[in-house]
Order: structure tokens, then C-alpha cells, then sequence
């Protein structure tokens, strides 16, 4: 007899400046996804990538979880001190020759075709070793041919073939950093995570996640990509696009990111972030979520 695994979730800010609307509505769906299940919910800070990590984000992202009334379960993780693990993940994938180094640069790279989200796919170049008089910048691992497929809680059956649409990817980058595709398997594989809620924007890399998992020895868990929200030029809305941070007024932004989500509205208006919390948790319904990838944000948002 199988036994069903307690649910465990997260929530995986970058500390690339402050939360905002879409980072709003990515908490609130995470987080009502796990207590709705009687789950864990577990907050993971990804400064994986120093290059975007901007000084006291991480506390600001902290704070203004707090003051919106967020509570997460044991400690916060930082990707930044995970690096050893990273490491043995990469030498392991290196002793079976499953990975191998790279000396394409940024530029030659530019000449290959793009896939589906307007990535370049990589064209093989080193996938026999370096070229004479190269030195190896970045370390990629050598997918197959196999069809990955998985059935999002939300978007339905995905699938895709990595050697055609994506190639063999990066795993450490030129600049010694280990690159975010190695780091969330690891991170979500060591900490059990059951069930991933997230932006749909990452809906095109979860196949390549799904076959790292399987040559690193982890489970897969299940995905749910909700809509992303848009700014007023229709691009996502981030912090490296100069998103609006949250507002102090945390009852209004939350009702305004509950209603994105087309959540069902309470009888009356909470009074409180707590009397919010309670109807929310109790009023989640992963199956109101549009079934679309992006969504435009409110108004006061853009």
C-alpha cells in the first residue's frame, strides 16, 4: 500500500529588489495551496544568482511577508549557502558523463535557434569535448532525445523533447555561479517538496527540471503554474522591470490579488489581514484559477 507523502510547498522570492504585485500573487497561491491541504509551506530565498541579489532585499522580502501575515514553517533557506551541495549534484552528473564543459560564448551562442520562449537552443558545439585551443567557461548537461511530458494541476498535459527544444543546458555558468535550473532541483529535491506552485512564465522549464530530477534520483512533484500578472506595456511584471513594490496597506492588496486569482469573494469584507487569512485558507479553490498563462494586472499596479 502506497503511502500519500504530507504536503510540503514553498515560496522562492530572488532578493533582486522588493516584492510586488506578482510576487503578491505568487505567495498568496502557494501559501493557500499548502494550508488548504493541511500542508507545509517553506520559504526559500534564491539568491543563487549574486549578479541580481541587490543589498538588504532579502530583509525587505522578509518584513513585508511578516506584514502582510504570512507564516512559513522552520527556517528560511538561502540558496547562496548551498553552493557545496550544488557542487556534489554537478561532480556527481560529471563522474557518470552526464555533463560536460562548455566554451561557447554569449555571442556565438546568439547564432543558434531559438525555442518556444525565445531561448537559443544549443547546438551540440562541445558535446564531444572542447575544441582544440578552447578552454572550457561553463559546464552543460547532455540531455536525450526523450519526450518529457507531466500534467500541470492548472495548464493540462505539457510536454516537450529537450534535445530539440532546449539542448543541453546550462548547469554552471562562465562566472562560477551554479545556474538556477541545477539549484531549484537540488534545493526542492533535498527539502521534499511535494507541490509546486508558481508563475506561468516558468511553465517552459519545468520539463527540463522533470528530467534532472530523474538523473539526480529525486521525485518529481506536482505543478501548478497559475497566470502571471501584466504591466500596462504587457510585459511580466519584476523587479528587474522596475514593478511598483507592495503597497504598507496589506488588506487591500491581498483582496486585489485574491480577486486576480478569481478566488470566491468572503460574504463581507474582511475587517482585518487575519480575518482575511482565515476565509482565504478555508475559501481556496485551485480549480477557479483561469486556465490561461497571463492575466493583465489591476490598475494600480502597472
Amino acid at each position: 500500500m502506497s503511502v500519500e507523502l504530507r504536503y510540503r510547498g514553498r515560496f522562492a522570492p530572488s532578493p533582486s529588489g522588493p516584492l510586488h504585485f506578482g510576487s503578491l500573487v505568487a505567495a498568496i497561491s502557494s501559501w493557500c495551496d499548502a494550508r488548504a491541504s493541511k500542508g507545509d509551506w517553506l520559504l526559500r530565498i534564491e539568491d543563487v544568482d549574486q549578479t541580481r541579489s541587490r543589498p538588504g532585499a532579502s530583509d525587505a522580502i522578509l518584513a513585508t511577508l511578516e506584514a502582510y501575515g504570512f507564516e512559513w514553517d522552520g527556517p528560511v533557506v538561502r540558496q547562496s549557502e548551498r553552493s557545496a551541495l550544488y557542487a556534489a549534484a554537478l561532480d556527481d552528473l560529471i563522474r557518470r558523463r552526464m555533463a560536460f564543459a562548455c566554451a561557447c560564448t554569449r555571442r556565438e551562442l546568439e547564432l543558434a535557434a531559438p525555442d518556444k520562449a525565445g531561448e537559443r537552443v544549443y547546438p551540440g558545439t562541445c558535446r564531444q569535448g572542447v575544441p582544440t585551443g578552447r578552454e572550457g567557461r561553463s559546464w552543460r548537461v547532455a540531455v536525450t532525445d526523450e519526450i518529457v511530458s507531466f500534467d500541470d494541476r492548472l495548464q493540462g498535459m505539457q510536454e516537450q523533447q529537450l534535445a530539440r527544444d532546449v539542448g543541453d543546458f546550462v548547469l554552471k555558468r562562465a562566472d562560477g555561479l551554479f545556474a538556477y535550473q541545477l539549484a531549484v532541483v537540488v534545493d526542492d529535491g533535498l527539502q521534499g517538496i511535494t507541490h509546486i506552485v508558481r508563475g506561468a512564465d516558468l511553465l517552459l522549464s519545468t520539463p527540463r527540471q522533470i528530467w534532472l530530477q530523474r538523473q539526480l534520483g529525486y521525485a518529481t512533484p506536482s505543478y501548478l503554474h497559475h497566470p502571471i500578472a501584466l504591466d500596462a506595456r504587457g510585459r511580466k511584471l519584476s523587479k528587474q522591470a522596475a514593478a511598483r513594490a507592495l503597497s504598507p496597506h496589506a488588506l487591500s492588496q491581498l483582496r486585489e490579488a485574491w480577486t486576480f486569482l478569481d478566488q470566491p469573494e468572503p460574504p463581507s469584507p474582511p475587517e482585518s489581514v487575519g480575518e482575511f487569512w482565515r476565509w482565504a485558507h478555508a475559501a481556496w479553490n485551485a480549480r477557479r484559477l483561469p486556465p490561461v498563462i497571463m492575466l493583465p494586472a489591476p490598475r494600480s499596479c502597472s
